[in-house]
């Protein structure tokens, strides 16, 4: 008798993941009125965005649909936040298109690329290597801070459209955790663009060997 067949749809993780979308729209439909339930719901989005990870560990569920939700949910959700900032910073438009471009060609770029290379080939490149790489690909706390960090900018930029908060010399809180968050965030969109940029040599050394396989053949 043949093994029932697996529903990787219903796999814990993905289960949270959708519930994570369904916190996104949320967010994204009341981002220009109700800020208070946008934050919410965007930040609960982006903390399970953990949980689900621990979810896939604990239940030996990981999918590379999994991940590729994961991938899209981050992108998508981040996506949807910078739309809203360009409406109430239209002066900064161009760079939260610019922040938006990034973020979403070069982690899809290097996920899809990953998938492809998989670990069979000591061409290609791997960015574990570099000491700074290797701390912010082993280091989970390097990570959270540096995903964090991100995060933060954006949504403090937000939230200071609405609120003020309490003022320390002569600014806002949320105006103070724009200001000390934007190196992190910066940082954080020229690691992007180094995945970008290493995924498209990994690609093109796919491209080199599938095109020489086709011409022994």
């Amino acid at each position: 008798m043949s093994e029932s067949k697996e529903n990787i749809f219903l796999f814990v993780p993905n289960i949270i993941g959708y519930g994570r979308i369904i916190l996104a729209v949320i967010a994204f439909y009341y981002m220009p009125t109700n800020c208070l339930l946008a934050v919410v719901c965007y930040v609960t989005s982006a903390l399970l965005d953990a949980i689900d990870g621990h979810a896939a560990r604990i239940f030996n569920q990981s999918t590379k649909f999994g991940a590729m939700l994961d991938q899209l949910t981050d992108r998508a959700g981040t996506a949807g936040l910078l739309m809203t900032l360009a409406t109430f910073y239209p002066e900064y438009t161009f760079w939260f298109q610019l922040s938006m471009i990034i973020d979403i060609t070069c982690h899809w770029l290097f996920l899809h690329t990953s998938t492809l290379q998989g670990k069979t080939s000591h061409k290609f490149i791997d960015m574990s290597e570099n000491p700074i790489m290797h701390l912010y690909y082993t280091n989970k706390t390097v990570l959270f801070w540096m995903c964090a960090g991100n995060e933060a900018f954006y949504a403090a930029l937000y939230v200071s459209y609405f609120y003020t908060g309490f003022t320390i010399l002569g600014l806002g809180i949320f105006q103070w955790i724009t200001i000390l968050s934007a190196p992190v965030a910066f940082v954080k969109t020229l690691i992007s663009v180094l995945h970008g940029i290493v995924a498209s040599m990994n690609l093109a050394t796919i491209d080199v060997n599938e095109r020489a396989a086709v011409k022994q053949n």
